[in-house]
């Protein structure tokens, strides 16, 4: 007789499942790829989106669900002008991934972070 466990049982030998936690290999293959990602987004930018992202803290994420670009303006000025790039930021974006994200946070106290998947950019094309 077979329990309810059973039932649940990986059909995998042990040797061929994943580890239950990440190794520290790959952590570091994680920070790698990241790494290469940032620069490599920075590198495909214009000089007009790259000179934005050098007045800000930014940084690319990447997780299982999607790859999310991450700015963090320190002013409402140049939170304004990431907002009106963002056109051109996706496009780049979306070479790397489809499915890719951009979060643009204000400085604290300025609002709420707007957070827009590439594939919407068509629609902030229109607005903007």
């Amino acid at each position: 007789m077979t329990g309810i466990y059973d039932m649940f049982k990986p059909s995998l030998p042990p040797d061929d499942l994943p580890p239950a936690e990440a190794l520290q290999s790959d952590r570091a293959l994680h920070q790698q790829l990241e790494e290469a990602v940032n620069k490599r987004f920075y590198e495909a930018c214009d000089g007009v989106t790259q000179a934005l992202l050098l007045n800000c803290q930014w940084f690319v994420t990447i997780t299982a669900e999607a790859l999310t670009l991450i700015i963090h303006c320190p002013d409402i000025t140049t939170n304004w002008r990431v907002l009106n790039n963002i056109v051109a930021i996706g496009s780049v974006l979306a070479v790397f991934s489809p499915s890719a994200r951009i979060c643009v946070c204000p400085p604290p106290d300025s609002g709420i972070p707007l957070e827009v998947r590439v594939d919407e950019i068509s629609v902030y094309r229109d607005l903007l």
